[in-house]
């Protein structure tokens, strides 16, 4: 998931160099996708460059804190051309970052991004078998190491099948910690409710993950609509079913969300989170074909004893490429008064808008949606970050009539966008 002003941190850095002291790294998350001007990936024979013995930052990429030289880092970068971002985890990590030793891992990717790769070693942990690995190969998430470079089977290319290769275990101290344990596994999108689950592509270039609650409806959350110059809801949602004339894909033609919400609001404290959801209307009635799902406010009023429902949650993560990662009943942790709840899904950036599904015997109906991390600072022994996710009391009330058309606003030019 992305610090809600790690983003910042990160991009500010790009701009003015490595030489420039970041900013102080702030304590909050959203599980937003990635932007579409992302490196490209490590290619097979980049992966196996020599090692320079001196270099430059002539890459387009240096001095971002992360390592793209190809035989350590991500591949960006031709080899020897990423010198200071590369310098510290060429000599073996150490704990040289002005914010090592703080208790927070602020490594890129993994962490707050305020510090260069293998400058945190302290804060960060093990994670070196972790860096610039994915699950995003077809086969990943099934007990099988299908690396060839790691003994495997050799169905994955290198670095894409990071669970089964170099195991589940994920430091408490990391951004993706999932509470100590990746738990996502592969589902059957023909199935319900993984086939009313699909990828949302904006007009912006960043993706969310949505969900079907209508013929032509789909919830997410409202940020990954809004930004600082305001809404912008153009885009398309394809769903994960596999039905017969597919792929299901439509493009947004209008949206609502809670007036009260602002990207500004949302990105400087808890004040809007249980605001954050977004309904969005569809030019073609997918739905029919590939089914939706009920929308349920079902966990039940803030301070509750006694079990509540288990989730069930699937989402396109960043780490997973084009394939939905799933969570099978994963636990409510809190119901709080303002439409909010934490939960247990591992869940990350490209997340955002999942929904929080719970069953009542063959059906399954929207608990919430996904939102973001929220600091769980000073509370002894437990993680740092709660997971958050927006109550479907939230939502649940304006569903029929934006579904009927009485609220909402159409967009004046749809992006028309959908493959």
């Amino acid at each position: 998931m992305r610090r809600r002003a790690g983003l910042l941190v990160f991009a500010l850095a790009a701009l003015i160099g490595a030489a420039a002291a970041p900013p102080e790294p702030a304590v909050r998350f959203v599980p937003h996708a990635a932007a579409a001007d992302e490196k490209p990936a490590l290619s097979r024979q980049a992966a196996f460059a020599r090692k320079p013995e001196r270099g430059d930052d002539s890459c387009r990429w240096a001095n971002d804190r992360e390592c793209d030289e190809p035989d350590i880092g991500t591949g960006a970068c031709a080899l020897g051309t990423d010198l200071s971002d590369c310098r510290a985890m060429r000599a073996g990590d150490d704990d040289s970052c002005r914010w090592a030793r703080d208790g927070e891992c602020d490594e890129p990717r993994f962490g707050t991004g305020a510090c260069v790769n293998g400058t945190d070693r302290a804060d960060c942990g093990d994670i070196t078998r972790l860096r610039f690995r994915d699950d995003s190969c077809e086969h990943a998430f099934n007990g099988i190491c299908d690396e060839r470079e790691e003994g495997g089977t050799g169905l994955c290319a290198r670095r894409t099948d990071r669970a089964d290769c170099v195991g589940r275990e994920r430091p408490l101290t990391i951004n993706d910690h999932y509470f100590g344990r990746d738990d996502r596994i592969r589902v059957d999108a023909s199935q319900s409710p993984w086939a009313q689950v699909g990828l949302l592509r904006l007009a912006s270039g960043e993706t969310c993950t949505a969900t079907l609650v209508g013929e032509d409806v789909i919830v997410t959350a409202a940020h990954c609509i809004h930004s600082e110059s305001g809404v912008d809801a153009r885009g398309a949602f394809t769903a994960a079913s596999p039905a017969p004339g597919g792929p299901y894909s439509a493009d947004v033609v209008a949206y609502y969300t809670d007036p009260q919400f602002t990207h500004t609001r949302f990105m400087s404290g808890d004040s809007v989170d249980g605001r954050d959801w977004a309904l969005l209307r569809l030019d073609e009635p997918i739905g029919r074909a590939v089914g939706y799902l009920g929308v349920r406010n079902a966990l039940g009023a803030p301070g509750r004893t006694g079990p509540r429902p288990a989730l069930y949650q699937a989402g396109y993560g960043w780490d997973t490429g084009e394939f939905l990662a799933a969570n099978i009943e994963c636990r409510v942790v809190e119901v709080f008064r303002d439409h909010t709840f934490s939960h247990e899904c591992d869940t990350t950036r490209g997340d955002s808008g999942s929904a929080l599904i719970v069953r009542d015997g063959d059906a399954y109906f929207v608990a919430g949606v996904d939102s973001n991390f929220r600091s769980n600072a000073g509370r002894a022994g437990e993680v740092a970050f709660l997971y958050i996710a927006v109550s479907a009391g939230a939502f649940e009330r304006h569903l029929a009539d934006f579904a009927a058309g009485r609220i909402g606003r159409p967009l004046r030019a749809p992006a028309r966008i959908r493959k």
